[in-house]
């Protein structure tokens, strides 16, 4: 007699708390659940350095692409002829960078993330008379472009010899409007689809 009590109590509490189970929206599985975040497939970084991006000689230099919301610089090599003037070396530090811009990533850097708003055919020259003599004009005008584009652009230029290395850069388009000095600060780097290179006026010469 005895036993049988037990044995209905014990039923009677498995069944109680299978109610209770029941009623927070919770099932018994044998199966073990994951609840933590998914891997993301972004890795925004190369496994090892990309051989089929540094083949060609020439300067060592670093650009900017999009990988998720933010840039990110990856290596690459700009052609310089030796004995290049200074004003003649920047001109084709600048183009060479740009076209590096336009260029599609890598198959690993694709793999990795990674991707350009810039378009090709564009194409750079220098100051024109009353112009900053560190001025760069773009055969399309600055505010034309998307804001991805323009931040790789002003990043890429203010960080390498085509500028003076302040984290600036001064651009101007094709037409008749004074060149600005663009900026390339943490925030554009960490948002550039929804935070524009700031850009102020420079003095004419």
């Amino acid at each position: 007699m005895t036993t049988r009590l037990v044995s209905r109590a014990r039923i009677g509490a498995v069944s109680v708390l299978a109610l209770l189970l029941a009623g927070c929206g919770i099932r018994a599985t044998e199966v073990p659940t994951n609840f933590g975040p998914a891997p993301s497939r972004v890795r925004c970084s190369l496994a090892e350095p990309d051989v089929s991006t540094q083949a060609a000689r020439g300067l060592p230099a670093q650009v900017f692409l999009l990988c998720g919301s933010s840039l990110v610089t990856v290596d690459r090599t700009v052609r310089v002829p030796d004995g290049a003037a200074d004003s003649e070396r920047r001109m084709l530090v600048a183009q060479g960078l740009l076209d590096q811009l336009a260029a599609p990533p890598s198959s690993a850097e694709k793999e990795a993330g990674y991707s350009t708003d810039v378009r090709g055919g564009i194409k750079v020259s220098g100051p024109r008379p009353g112009d900053p003599e560190d001025t760069l004009r773009l055969s399309t005008t600055p505010d034309s472009l998307t804001s991805y584009a323009l931040a790789q652009i002003v990043c890429t230029f203010s960080d390498s010899a085509a500028a003076e290395g302040d984290g600036s850069v001064v651009l101007g388009g094709p037409g008749a409007e004074p060149p600005r000095r663009w900026e390339c600060t943490d925030e554009v780097r960490a948002r550039p689809g929804s935070k524009e290179p700031p850009s102020k006026d420079v003095p004419r010469e």
